[in-house]
């Protein structure tokens, strides 16, 4: 009987030993407190941005010209290659030149006749003017006389158009090209009968170095950006060559060279509520065809007060664009920003930030609303790496309602596991004490 009092004596004490015990902090002791969450910032600098506007466009041509037969005749000869770059003045084509040459050939024998004529009347005159001072002919047949001498001239002049007609007519029969450029595909074969009652087109030669790039724009966008260049929110871009241009590709890359806004048009498309615009653009080696669809990147403007960010510090959404800054004490508060148009991978952020402001940019799964944090300067990925941009889903602006709930509801989470190791921890002696005691018991039955 004394064994089974001095078994239960110690069973009580394990327990009350046991519960006198508490359960560590989550968070360690007062000499271990967890240290600030780091993330990355960028510092807000101003800075000169050119307003660069994206439009859909088309290539053409500088000049385009229509060959085509000015005089009637059959084609002899084709003396170019289909898609070859061919010279002002280079023959394309050859007709049958032998009624031409035979109407030249007439012609100029009708001014040897007039020419003969001419000469008869001249000598008529001068042999009837001391006859006519002498009395001896009549003065009518003198002024006959220089009356025809009069008109033999003019046959001669006519004789003379004559001939030069004829030998145009001639040189019709050999095609030259008007321009030089690329020539196309010939839409008349050798032996074709061409010019007979209409000029048959032969081919088209197209100037495609340079090229005209023809895009629109909405009338609405530039009245916006001329009110803006009359409040001197925005600046004009400097320079006498016009406003630079540059075409994107199908592929999406980006051309080579670069072109120069030509000029705006004065209309406006009553259809579709466009302004077109022109630029000509450089094309060595005849890379860009014309009829190609390509996008094209204008500069039109230059804003004097933009900042730059990387587009992962940016949070878009239907509320509006914002982004996550950190004061000098280390909180966190959501901004809402305007932006412009994107430079690459930054966004240009026209409002809402001030200068040497520190702006989010990684690290945004470590924040917790009310929780400070130590800003870092944050670097670049390497190429080809990938940064989480945005904050939490469902992230509440500091010191709101919603974030106090929020901390009070996770700090309950994260004392539920220490409550629970306690409990399991003194009922451990517990039941320790009671197979003890059972196997007291047993012993002194």
């Amino acid at each position: 009987m004394n064994k089974s009092l001095i078994a239960v004596a110690i069973a009580l004490a394990i327990i009350v030993s046991a519960c006198g015990q508490s359960a560590p902090p989550a968070g360690g002791g007062p000499g271990m407190q967890m240290p600030p969450p780091e993330v990355g910032v960028v510092k807000a600098s101003p800075e000169t941005v050119a307003l660069v506007t994206e439009l859909p466009g088309r290539l053409e041509a500088v000049r385009i010209a229509q060959v085509r037969a000015r005089v009637p005749g059959i084609v002899q000869k084709r003396l170019f290659r289909e898609g070859s770059d061919v010279k002002a003045g280079q023959v394309l084509y050859q007709l049958d030149p032998a009624s031409y040459r035979a109407a030249l050939d007439s012609a100029q024998a009708a001014v040897a006749r007039s020419e003969a004529v001419l000469a008869q009347a001249g000598a008529t005159v001068d042999r009837y003017r001391p006859l006519v001072e002498a009395n001896a002919i009549s003065r009518q047949d003198y002024v006959n006389a220089q009356a025809a001498q009069k008109q033999a001239a003019a046959d001669l002049a006519a004789g003379r158009a004559a001939v030069q007609t004829a030998r145009i007519n001639l040189g019709y029969a050999t095609v030259t090209a008007p321009i030089s450029g690329r020539i196309g595909r010939t839409l008349v074969t050798e032996g074709a009968l061409v010019g007979q009652g209409e000029a048959t087109q032969l081919t088209t030669i197209q100037q495609i170095d340079p090229l005209y790039v023809n895009f629109t724009q909405s009338v609405s966008d530039l009245t916006r950006l001329r009110a803006a260049f009359d409040s001197g929110r925005l600046k004009r871009i400097d320079g006498a060559q016009g406003a630079e241009v540059k075409v994107l590709l199908d592929d999406g890359s980006v051309f080579k060279e670069t072109g120069r806004l030509l000029f705006s048009d004065l209309t406006v498309d009553q259809a579709s509520g466009q302004v077109t615009l022109r630029a000509e653009l450089p094309n060595p080696g005849a890379v860009l065809l014309p009829g190609m669809y390509v996008r094209v990147r204008i500069e039109q403007a230059q804003f004097d007060s933009a900042i730059l960010l990387p587009q992962q510090a940016v949070t878009r959404g239907v509320a509006g664009d914002s982004v996550m800054v950190v004061d000098d004490k280390g909180n966190v508060a959501p901004r809402q920003v305007k932006l412009g148009n994107a430079q690459g991978n930054r966004w240009v952020v026209l409002e809402g930030l001030q200068t040497g402001e520190m702006v989010v940019v990684d690290g945004f799964q470590k924040m917790r609303p009310g929780v400070p944090v130590k800003p870092v300067a944050w670097t670049p990925p390497a190429p080809g790496g990938a940064s989480a941009g945005g904050p939490p889903a469902g992230w509440p602006a500091a010191g709101s309602p919603a974030a106090a709930g929020k901390d009070a509801k996770e700090g309950g989470k994260a004392g539920a596991p220490g409550g629970q190791a306690a409990a399991a921890d003194a009922g451990g002696p517990a039941k320790d004490g009671a197979r003890k005691d059972g196997a007291a018991s047993a012993a002194a039955k």
